[in-house]
């Protein structure tokens, strides 16, 4: 691809070169035809893989001997939180996985060497046909999403925002080797990548999975990625033991969802469909793609995972794709009529394997029964059978082994080796992207005293984000990265090695004073629909970042601010506080890459210049979501392709710091926080004799005192409130919400209701947590014994899980009440914040007992 480079002039930038048309490669070097201008007109593809006689004699003999319980097996995959070897062995499921919170014993920090004792397990349960059945080896399928991110000690690289500015194929085409080897080391063959998606709206907190908003960018990508994870067809690396199969995904749509919502519907015609979000899958298939991974979104208000027209006549016929289509988690139970144990229209659609995650067994044997009865018909159950059987062949699976007998398994000392971290610090280094340097206060130089300042400049887990020992990438410490440099430590090495001086002081609060500031900060871990935004506006109501930047910037510091962030974000503020501005989106594991390129040498000379242009274009507002290079009134602040280099002019003019936001906005599964209720919510008082108080100010109260309510301190001045029940009845504290609120999608896993919380004296008598909307769906937990066992004036983040409410009887689509706390007798907390949350997020999680 041309790269992209722009230059500015006073505050503004002007495009001095924009080269859009890139040829999508196949594994062959031939370019793949673009989508045609017209309505159903999908591209042509021709899958490298001609037909293998042998291979298909083998699956007939193999087939003829397959009785329907066997078949439908195959189509099962289960998580390995919810299923055992035992059970891989009695049902003879075609795959397992592990998703983003399993783990062997449940330890996000489980050893490699226990990683590869489970695989080991799982696979001597499908090859033991004690109980029946035939011996099909399982597949351990994991998402290796940037690098084998599940794993301590691992490798992590730069999430795929980042490698979208490196602009650079090759290095993917090498990520995806390394990945795949730090993979199979631990035993498993498949990985859950590379994401084609082209992000259209930033909001989405899956947009750091994406290369870019261009579809040319994604596409002369996946090809590369495909090829790194897989080997080259025809080669014989190809599938070999040191690849993995590759999983294309999500088809189709995911990142053009009505206001950038995750598992949303995408309304667009099929023209721009095809044109935009097509792009990544020929030149994936064309490099011989195994699988492809259906999305959970809509696409015209039809969900995916149902969707014949798109699964089966597009991509298996008109893409010639000649691999297996597997779901996502649970997401054929949200096509329409269907549950998560019931769904024989998702395997009908074209789905070949359902990810049943804890809902494998009911999806068995509803499909079974489907089967026997003709609702799934037999010559499409046996292509799916087929198609999975194929790949399991192709990757040599029956003859293969124990995993740990295999080419690398348990070959631990290739877990996060030099020379794989050495790729991933190239690929930091190209993908910074440099925004500001007024005066030319960079590069630094490594003689001097520098100071390393912000919460994210000692934190490995905040710049691997996501998709890292968990799903969210959560709850994480610096223990946790044994083969990682944070940002501090890489600066710190060449800084101690040139004889100058690094301090670290997280609050700014310097020892000496410094001769320059490097500011690391930004978002928090994040993953899924956990990352939603209202806006693009950076932690909307915190300026501790910006008032960290000011505070040195008065202090007559340079300030280097190292932006941290799975998209681009409103930063006007914090653009014009700071001499010089790196975007370093989510790095991974190697923070001495930054340093490589913010330092001199010791000689004085630039090490490294910078190389990372932008794949997607920076808002101007924290209203521009959707501002994408090649639509009408493109008006970005930093346009699509833009990052300087050392030898460009730095300034920046003033920017106007007025975000563009009106009203009340707030972060996407906050339902309160910094004493108040959340956008649409209020919190209410309630007895039950059906008096009631929106409480509007503090203190308030109920009639006689019931149930009071008071301003308390927790991490700011009252922002947080003192909730104190008299015994003299029954009352209730709720967050009532305006409109009903849609669940279903957080409850599909481990998200978590979490309430940050103080008991200050325990209840006495029943107490309870309840969700509604109205008669007849709504929940109560019994959390008395739990408030009982909590250490009395201590903040603790207390958790129910989602889909536990779910069972107990609430209608998660359409919560109006997603909070209250009640008893009948004596009790005072004190609640800074309810929301949404990870599993690990609780420090304390309530048994799903009734109240």
């Amino acid at each position: 691809m041309t790269n992209r480079r722009f230059t500015q002039a006073g505050g503004g930038v002007l495009l001095t070169a924009l080269v859009l048309a890139v040829a999508a490669c196949g594994n062959d070097g031939k370019a793949v035809a673009a989508a045609p201008a017209a309505p159903n007109a999908w591209p042509q593809v021709a899958w490298p893989l001609a037909e293998d006689a042998t291979l298909e004699k083998r699956i007939n003999e193999l087939m003829a001997t397959l009785t329907v319980e066997d078949k439908v097996g195959q189509l099962v995959q289960g998580d390995i939180a919810s299923v055992t070897p035992d059970d891989v062995r009695r049902y003879r499921l075609g795959s397992i996985l592990a998703g983003g919170n399993s783990d062997p014993g449940g330890r996000y920090d489980a050893s490699p060497a226990q990683w590869l004792a489970l695989a080991d397990d799982f696979h001597a349960a499908s090859m033991d046909t004690s109980q029946g059945g035939k011996a099909i080896p399982v597949l351990f399928g994991i998402d290796a999403v940037h690098g084998q991110s599940n794993i301590i000690g691992a490798t992590l690289f730069a999430h795929n925002i980042g490698l979208g500015a490196t602009r650079n194929p090759e290095l993917l085409r090498r990520i995806g080797e390394i990945t795949a080897l730090e993979t199979r080391v631990t035993g498993m063959e498949w990985a859950f990548a590379p994401t084609v998606a082209v992000p259209q709206d930033d909001r989405w907190g899956r947009t750091y999975e994406g290369y870019s908003e261009s579809p040319e960018v994604v596409a002369s990508y996946a090809a590369a990625m495909v090829e790194g994870l897989q080997g080259k067809v025809g080669s014989p690396a190809f599938l070999d033991e040191r690849h993995v199969i590759a999983s294309v995904k999500h088809f189709l749509g995911d990142g053009g969802t009505v206001d950038g919502k995750d598992q949303g519907d995408a309304r667009i015609d099929e023209t721009e469909l095809v044109r935009i979000h097509a792009a990544g899958y020929p030149p994936a298939i064309a490099a011989g793609a195994q699988t492809v991974m259906a999305s959970f979104n809509s696409v015209n208000g039809e969900k995916m995972h149902g969707h014949k027209p798109y699964l089966t006549d597009a991509l298996k016929g008109r893409m010639n794709f000649g691999g297996f289509v597997v779901g996502d988690w649970n997401g054929h139970g949200q096509v329409k009529g269907c549950t998560t144990t019931d769904c024989p229209a998702t395997i009908n659609a074209g789905l070949d394997m359902a990810m049943a995650s804890d809902s494998w067994k009911g999806f068995y044997e509803t499909t079974l029964a489907a089967a026997k009865a003709g609702t799934i018909s037999p010559q499409r159950l046996d292509d799916a059978v087929r198609r999975i059987l194929r790949v399991k062949l192709r990757l040599g699976l029956f003859e293969a082994g124990k995993p740990s007998s295999r080419a690398v398994g348990g070959q631990f000392a290739l877990i996060g080796a030099p020379a794989h971290r050495a790729v991933a610090r190239q690929a930091v280094r190209e993908s910074l992207v440099l925004l500001k340097n007024q005066g030319g206060v960079l590069p630094l130089s490594p003689k001097q005293r520098i100071l390393v300042a912000g919460d994210g400049a000692h934190d490995v887990g905040k710049q691997a984000g996501g998709w890292t020992l968990n799903w969210q990438g959560t709850g994480t410490t610096r223990k946790d990265f044994p083969n990682a440099d944070s940002i501090f430590e890489g600066i710190a090495q060449q800084v101690k090695a040139a004889g100058g001086h690094a301090e670290l002081a997280v609050d700014g609060r310097y020892a000496s004073r410094p001769d320059a500031a490097v500011v690391v900060f930004g978002e928090n871990p994040y993953a899924e629909f956990q990352g939603d935004l209202p806006t693009l506006a950076y932690k909307p109501g915190d300026d501790a970042d910006l008032a960290l930047l000011k505070r040195l910037k008065a202090d007559g510091i340079p300030v280097v601010a190292v932006f941290l962030s799975g998209r681009p974000l409103w930063v006007n503020r914090e653009l014009n506080a700071a001499d010089a501005f790196v975007a370093a989106w989510l790095p991974g594991s190697e923070g001495a890459g930054i340093a490589d390129v913010l330092l001199r040498g010791p000689d004085g000379n630039v090490q490294h210049d910078f190389k990372g242009t932008l794949s997607f274009s920076w808002p101007r507002t924290a209203t521009q979501y959707a501002n994408n290079v090649g639509q009408k009134d493109y008006n970005p602040l930093f346009p699509f392709g833009f990052g300087l280099t050392y030898a460009d002019n730095g300034a920046l003019a003033p920017l106007p710091e007025i975000s563009g936001v009106t009203g009340k906005e707030g972060a996407v599964g906050v339902f309160f926080a910094r004493g108040d209720a959340g956008p649409g919510m209020a919190l209410r008082l309630e007895a039950d004799t059906g008096q009631g108080v929106t409480v509007t100010k503090v203190p308030d109260a109920l009639e006689s005192d019931l149930l009071t309510v008071a301003g308390v301190d927790h991490q700011a001045q009252e922002d947080g409130r003192r909730l104190s029940w008299s015994g003299k009845g029954e009352a209730t504290a709720a967050l009532q919400s305006h409109t009903a609120l849609d669940l279903q999608r957080e409850s599909n896993g481990d998200l978590m209701l979490l309430t940050t919380l103080r008991v200050e004296s325990a209840p006495q008598g029943d107490a309870w947590l309840s969700v509604g909307c109205g008669t007849g769906c709504s929940a109560r937990i019994a959390i008395g014994p739990t408030l009982g066992r909590l250490p009395a004036g201590q903040w603790t983040r207390v958790g129910v899980p989602l889909k536990c409410l779910a069972a107990a009887g609430a209608d998660v689509g359409k919560l109006d009440r997603p909070w209250s706390i009640g008893t009948a007798g004596k009790m005072t907390l004190a609640v800074s914040r309810v929301a949404l949350g990870a599993l690990n997020e609780a420090e304390t999680t309530i048994e799903c007992t009734g109240a």
